[in-house]
């Protein structure tokens, strides 16, 4: 029993942090905080940052819950409650993915229909 109490207590951690990562997702960088350089390619901020090891953590969650799962019907395991646990992180992470980019979306149609 204790090997489940710590995979449970390892994918709470996973889903804290997260959540710390879209929550982070969610704050606004501040104004003037970067320069457009001669390039005329504004610099990477917080923002992107953020986004990019969000996705990155979503993405590797689901393949981490593929991976489970295949060695579940491979034999290689048998603790369904791992694979389910994985498959539900996964899930959970991508739908709050889901949800930052749907807010994102709507912020660039209300700018984009603002009056000039």
């Amino acid at each position: 029993m204790q090997p489940m109490a710590n995979s449970l207590l390892a994918a709470r951690n996973a889903i804290l942090q997260q959540n710390k990562t879209l929550q982070n997702v969610t704050e606004a960088p501040k104004v003037g905080s970067g320069q457009i350089g001669g390039s005329g390619k504004a610099p990477e901020t917080p923002f992107t940052d953020t986004m990019r090891d969000a996705l990155s953590q979503v993405n590797a969650s689901q393949s981490t819950a593929a991976n489970a799962a295949a060695a579940y019907d491979a034999g290689q395991t048998t603790d369904i409650a791992a694979v389910m646990l994985a498959k539900q992180k996964a899930s959970v992470g991508f739908e709050a993915t889901l949800q930052v980019r749907n807010k994102l979306l709507s912020a660039y149609e209300n700018i984009m229909n603002m009056p000039v």
